[in-house]
């Protein structure tokens, strides 16, 4: 039988729904158990949070001062420790998993598999190809433990309404290095939701000609209290830092709204949006391959379509 391990992504004490992502996921696999991993200087609320998600079997903790921020260099030594007795350990397909879960898998001699989106049976997953314009099916080892990034886009949260699993302290006497240290953290989009796990995003492409001509995008943003994306071409004019990027190279999102400004509809960027539910596009080209995917579509000049569309709200 499976048993599947999920390493928690939290920050500041808050448990990301990334997690409860993954566990939905891993019910799929019809596996024997469930747990989650929860790595923190002081892992207690995160634990808590994570042992009401519905289907997690307990949740194991492992304080250690170290792991007060998260490194993966630091992470990975504890998880490949507890790895043997788990026949799956699965990380979500964001920045946090993304940086972890490669050094995992190195360590454990196992070949990941990246932006799991389906489960066929608990060793055989779909996943994206070329900028998602294709699906694989792959279909792992069955005597080696299964090392996946799970592509969050593709499911919805496991409710967060069950009765608490049970809360266990793990211990690791794993080497930990020395060589990468936290320096600092920077954050865009200040109080606005996270892009991943926004229910609403506007973003805007290299159309808006400048940095401060986002600041319509962000006002727009505002109101409706959406996250803030970004295509590849503005991040790459300097007009909005990478870390708001969408698409293939950036990240994939699945808002129940997503609005795209001044966005031509980039393979690449097709790709991030691909699982949103419903996709509202300004262009000034009718053209633009962006309204072939467009649930709603109006071609007009940006500047005088956002303003009015604030005014209506």
């Amino acid at each position: 039988m499976s048993r599947v391990l999920i390493i928690a992504e939290h920050l500041n004490g808050q448990l990301n729904q990334s997690t409860a992502k993954c566990v939905q996921f891993a019910s799929l696999i019809k596996a024997e158990a469930i747990d989650v991993l929860v790595l923190a200087d002081d892992p207690a609320a995160v634990a808590a949070q994570a042992a009401t998600i519905a289907g997690v079997s307990r949740v194991l903790t492992i304080a250690n001062a170290a792991n007060k921020h998260a490194l993966a260099a630091v992470y990975a030594p504890q998880i490949v420790e507890l790895a043997p007795s788990y026949t799956h350990v699965l990380g979500p397909s964001t920045t946090f998993g993304k940086d972890l879960m490669p050094r995992v898998a190195a360590k454990l001699g196992v070949s990941q598999i990246s932006d799991a989106m389906s489960v066929e049976d608990a060793y055989t997953f779909k996943r994206p190809i070329y900028a998602g314009n294709a699906i694989v099916t792959v279909k792992a080892p069955s005597d080696k433990p299964v090392v996946a990034t799970v592509r969050t886009a593709s499911f919805a949260a496991a409710a967060s309404n069950a009765g608490p699993a049970p809360i266990e302290a793990a211990t690791s006497s794993a080497s930990l290095p020395k060589h990468t240290r936290f320096v600092g953290l920077q954050q865009g989009g200040g109080d606005r939701p996270d892009l991943q796990t926004a229910r609403v995003v506007v973003s805007a492409g290299r159309a808006l000609g400048s940095a401060d001509a986002f600041k319509i995008i962000y006002d727009l943003a505002d109101k409706l209290k959406a996250g803030v994306g970004a295509s590849r071409a503005a991040v790459d004019s300097g007009y909005a830092p990478n870390d708001m990027q969408v698409g293939q190279t950036g990240k994939i999102i699945a808002p129940e709204l997503y609005i795209a400004i001044g966005i031509s509809g980039a393979i690449q960027h097709l790709t991030g949006i691909k699982d949103a539910g419903t996709i509202v596009a300004i262009n000034k080209d009718a053209e633009a391959p962006i309204f072939e995917v467009a649930d709603i579509g109006l071609a007009g000049d940006l500047f005088k379509i956002v303003p009015e569309l604030m005014q209506a709200i």
